[in-house]
C-alpha cells in the first residue's frame, strides 16, 4: 500500500511539472481520417483514438532486421508508460497490407507480451494506400519493391497529440529517448 501512494505521489509530481512546459520543435502534423483493422478484425479508425494520446510506428510480421526489435522498444514504452500511470495508446500500422492480416498480426504481437487493449496493429488497405498514407501523413517512406518479401519502412516512433496530430517523432530502434517519450506524454497530458 505504501508503495502504490508513493508511486501516485511521483505521478502526481512529475505532472505538475509537465504543466505549462511544451514540447520542442512541435510538428503538428495533423492525420487524415482513416477506417483501418486492427488485429482482432474489427474496424478501428482515427475517430477510437480522438481525445487520446498515441504513440504510433510502421512494422510487418515477415520482417527480419528492424520490426522484432522496434516492437521490443514500443513495448518497453507501454511498460514504462503504464509503471508511470500514463494513459497511452500504441498503433502500430502494417507495411505489408497483403500478407499481415489480422490473424497473423495477433500472433505477432502476442509474442511481445503487452497490453493488447491499448495495442492496435492495424491492416486493411492495400501497398499503395499505406505507402501514400505514411508518406503524406508521417513524412515516412514506405516501399515495398517488386519481387521482394520485405518492405523497406522508415523506424520511428510518433506521438500523436488528443487532436490527431503528430507533435514528435523519435528513433524507434537505437538508443531510444524513453524519458524524452514520456516527458512529452505528460506535457501532453496536462495541457
Amino acid at each position: 500500500m505504501r508503495k502504490a501512494g508513493i508511486i501516485m505521489l511521483m505521478s502526481l509530481l512529475l505532472f505538475v511539472a509537465a504543466c505549462g512546459k511544451e514540447i520542442p520543435d512541435a510538428k503538428n502534423w495533423p492525420i487524415d481520417s482513416f477506417t483501418f483493422t486492427d488485429q482482432n478484425n474489427q474496424p478501428f479508425s482515427l475517430e477510437n483514438l480522438k481525445g487520446k494520446v498515441w504513440v504510433a510506428d510502421f512494422i510487418f510480421t515477415r520482417c527480419v532486421d528492424v520490426c522484432p526489435p522496434m516492437t521490443a522498444n514500443m513495448a518497453k514504452l507501454q511498460r514504462m508508460a503504464k509503471k508511470e500511470g500514463l494513459q497511452v495508446e500504441f498503433v502500430s500500422f502494417s507495411v505489408d497490407p497483403e500478407n499481415d492480416h489480422p490473424e497473423q498480426l495477433k500472433a505477432y504481437i502476442e509474442k511481445f507480451h503487452v497490453d493488447v487493449d491499448h495495442w492496435h496493429l492495424l491492416t486493411g488497405y492495400t501497398q499503395q494506400e499505406i505507402e501514400t498514407f505514411a508518406q503524406k501523413n508521417f513524412k515516412a517512406v514506405v516501399q515495398k519493391p517488386a519481387g521482394q518479401d520485405q518492405v523497406i519502412h522508415g523506424t520511428d516512433f510518433y506521438l500523436v497529440d488528443q487532436t490527431g496530430k503528430i507533435v514528435q517523432y523519435y528513433n524507434g530502434i537505437n538508443d531510444v529517448p524513453y524519458e524524452q517519450i514520456l516527458e512529452h506524454i505528460k506535457i501532453l497530458q496536462s495541457s
